[in-house]
């Protein structure tokens, strides 16, 4: 008989995917992870026997526990799904995700909702940032009916306002791993950076495109990709990441002047099929980017000044617009906006041998 997993399948900004109750899993992450790929139907291009949707953007997961250090009032563990291959990445952040992760809670009943609204604190144990997140909570239950809008989702819902505190290095250890503004590798600018997603930022007319084309286009160009994923596994070491040709990380995100109003323009490699968008700690790390002079981005970056800035990520989809707080020349919050919405809760059958391990 197969084992029966609750799951809730959650809508996070323009990423979805089940949550689980830590408790729910297997204590051993060998035979957690196995679990977590049947269950989304990986490895396989279609995810065709899961609930994945064999997209990047719709192969992630959730699982959900109660810290016990009082840093947080909720631990979230992100996890990028392989489609093709029977990987589980647990090393990146993912603040679509992370936006669903407060209503997912409530929903598990693993927290209560105030009335009205609930805030909590919300720490992603991945990179161990910590974000406060609000949603709006009538009689103590998640709303997802409302008025608010983003790119990249069809439907207005309810507003989720995510506050994302100490974000530096979440990965690379710190802001610039080289300590530099800018580098070169193979001849072409970049700018190596870190605030809650590491992402190597080059300027797309270095690598001979405009940097408005659509998705579809640039991964059309296999030697634009090529040439990318070359500078991507020269950027890893550089980083503090190591050999990344098996990570999701870091980013790629070419940006152009602005065409639309905004404050930069911006076509992101997640990191070899490139954004329908971008993703939520990416644009938060570009934003930055675009604020310090110096660096790739704010040559071409119409940023505004003052200590505290909307800047207006110009994506394939739409915009993405991030308020950054600073302290002179240093980047100290950044606030967003995203949705989220509860898709199907009930539970997942798991085949027994699956469910016992390896060991079995």
């Amino acid at each position: 008989m197969a084992h029966e997993i609750p799951c809730w399948y959650m809508r996070g900004g323009t990423s979805k995917g089940p949550f689980f109750l830590a408790t729910d899993l297997p204590d051993d992450k060998t035979t957690r992870d196995a679990v977590i790929l049947a269950v989304m139907g990986s490895p396989d291009e279609r995810q065709i026997d899961g609930l994945g949707g064999a997209r990047t953007l719709t192969s992630k997961a959730g699982i959900l526990s109660i810290p016990d250090d009082g840093a947080a009032d909720l631990d979230f563990l992100f996890a990028q799904v392989g489609i093709g291959e029977a990987s589980v990445d647990t090393t990146p952040n993912c603040g679509n995700m992370l936006a669903a992760a407060l209503p997912a809670a409530i929903e598990a009943g693993l927290l209560v909702g105030d009335h009205g609204t609930t805030t909590r604190r919300v720490r992603t144990i991945n990179t161990g940032v910590i974000a406060e997140i609000t949603i709006e909570t009538p009689f103590g239950r998640p709303m997802y009916d409302g008025d608010a809008r983003i790119d990249g989702v069809p439907r207005p819902a309810s507003p989720v306002s995510c506050g994302f505190l100490d974000t530096e290095g979440s990965v690379s250890g710190s802001l610039l791993p080289t300590g530099h503004l800018r580098d070169t590798i193979d001849g072409i600018a970049v700018t190596l950076i870190d605030n809650g997603m590491p992402v190597m930022i080059i300027a797309a007319s270095e690598l001979a495109v405009r940097g408005d084309e659509r998705p579809e286009t640039l991964d059309a160009d296999t030697g634009l990709k090529a040439r990318i994923e070359a500078l991507r596994l020269k950027a890893g070491p550089l980083m503090n990441l190591g050999d990344v040709s098996k990570k999701p990380i870091p980013k790629i995100t070419l940006v152009s002047a602005p065409r639309h109003g905004g404050a930069i323009g911006t076509r992101t490699f997640i990191p070899h099929d490139c954004h329908s968008s971008i993703g939520v700690l990416g644009a938060v790390t570009v934003a930055t980017a675009a604020v310090l002079p110096g660096t790739v981005a704010h040559d071409l970056a119409v940023a505004g000044d003052g200590d505290t800035r909307i800047v207006s990520i110009e994506h394939p989809s739409g915009e993405f617009s991030v308020e950054v707080g600073l302290e002179g020349t240093r980047v100290v919050r950044a606030a967003l906006l995203r949705t989220a919405r509860l898709l199907m809760r009930g539970s997942v059958p798991v085949s027994p041998s699956i469910w016992r391990g390896p060991a079995a």
